[in-house]
C-alpha cells in the first residue's frame, strides 16, 4: 500500500476500486488516513484497529474480503498515518470521526468491525448514531468498557494497566515490543513485527496514555449494548482474559452470536487469519437481506 497525500476525492462513479488504495480526508480538526479496496458497488466491510495500530494490521482481511466486498480500513486519529492531535482521543470523538467518513463516502449497508480499542469505538458509534448505516457489527476480543466501575470490579486488571502505562511512558519502544509479542502469538517476519512497533511509535506518548485511560476507565459504554439491534458477532481468543465477559455480552445482545478461536492471542485475526475470515464470512453470508 502506498501513502497518498493528495487532496481527498470520492470515486463514486467508479465501479471497481481494485487493489488497496490509500487516501486521506480532513475531518474537523484532524486528517484521517484510510484504505479502500474491492468493488465499489458491493456491500461494505469497515475495519477499525486497536490501540496504537493502524489499517495495515488488517492486511489479510483486506486481501480476502476485497474479492467480493467494498472494504474500508481506517487509521484512528493520532494513530498510523492519520493526523496527531492532543484532543479528542476518546471513543466518543473517534466514533464521530468515523461517521464523518461514512457520510462523505456515502457508506451504508455496512458490517462494522472493531478490535480491542475499536470495540469501544463501535459501542460509542452505535450509542451516538444508532444502526441506520449498519447490516451487522463484529466485536473482536474485547468486552465493552464499564468505565470507572472496573476499579472495583477488576482491581488487578486496573493495577496492571496503570503499571503498564508507567513503563510505556519511560520505555516506549520496549513496552510496544513486549506488547506486540504478547498479543500476536504466531511467529511473524521481523519486517512485519517491526512495522507494528514502528506504527505504535507514531502515536505521541501522552496521547497513547490518554487513549488507554479513556478506553479502559472512561465512559461506561455498556448501556449502548441495548441499542445493538442488528446481528452482532463476538469473536474471542480462547486465551482472552475477558473470555467469560465476552460470552456473557454476546448472550446479552438482542441478536448476538459468539465464536471462540483456539491457538490465538489477542490479535486473533493476525494469528489465525483463515479461522477468523471463515467466521466473519459465515456471519456476513447469514445476514438478512
Amino acid at each position: 500500500m502506498r501513502s497518498c497525500f493528495a487532496t481527498f476525492f470520492f470515486l463514486a462513479s467508479v465501479f471497481l476500486i481494485g487493489p488497496a488504495h490509500a487516501a486521506q480526508m480532513r475531518v474537523g480538526d484532524v486528517t484521517l488516513h484510510y484504505v479502500q479496496a474491492g468493488p465499489a458497488t458491493a456491500k461494505t466491510l469497515v475495519l477499525i484497529p486497536g490501540w496504537s495500530c493502524a489499517s495495515g494490521v488488517w492486511r489479510r482481511q483486506i486481501d480476502y474480503f476485497s474479492k467480493t466486498m467494498h472494504v474500508v480500513a481506517i487509521d484512528p486519529r493520532s494513530q498510523g498515518e492519520s493526523g496527531k492531535t492532543a484532543d479528542g482521543n476518546t471513543p466518543l470523538q473517534r466514533a464521530r470521526d468515523y461517521e464523518a467518513v461514512f457520510a462523505a463516502l456515502k457508506l451504508n449497508d455496512m458490517v462494522l468491525v472493531g478490535w480491542s480499542q475499536g470495540v469501544q469505538d463501535v459501542a460509542s458509534y452505535i450509542d451516538q448514531f444508532g444502526t441506520k448505516r449498519l447490516r451487522g457489527t463484529v466485536l473482536v476480543d474485547a468486552s465493552v468498557s464499564r468505565g470507572s466501575a472496573a476499579v472495583s470490579a477488576n482491581p488487578k486488571f486496573v493495577q496492571t494497566l496503570l503499571g503498564g502505562i508507567d513503563i510505556y511512558a519511560k520505555h516506549k519502544r520496549d513496552y510496544l515490543e513486549g506488547m506486540m509479542h504478547a498479543i500476536f502469538t504466531v511467529k511473524m517476519s521481523d519486517a512485519d513485527f517491526n512495522s507494528l512497533v514502528d506504527t505504535g511509535m507514531r502515536t505521541p506518548t501522552d496521547t497513547g496514555i490518554a487513549e488507554l485511560n479513556a478506553d479502559m476507565l472512561g465512559a461506561d459504554l455498556t448501556p449502548a449494548l441495548s441499542r445493538f439491534d442488528v446481528p452482532t458477532l463476538v469473536v474471542a481468543s480462547a486465551k482472552s482474559f475477558e473470555l467469560a465477559e465476552q460470552k456473557a455480552e454476546a448472550a446479552q445482545l438482542p441478536h448476538g452470536s459468539f465464536v471462540q478461536i483456539e491457538q490465538a492471542g489477542h490479535g486473533v485475526f493476525v494469528d489465525r487469519p483463515d479461522a477468523f475470515n471463515r467466521a466473519l464470512d459465515t456471519f456476513i453470508a447469514a445476514l438478512p437481506g
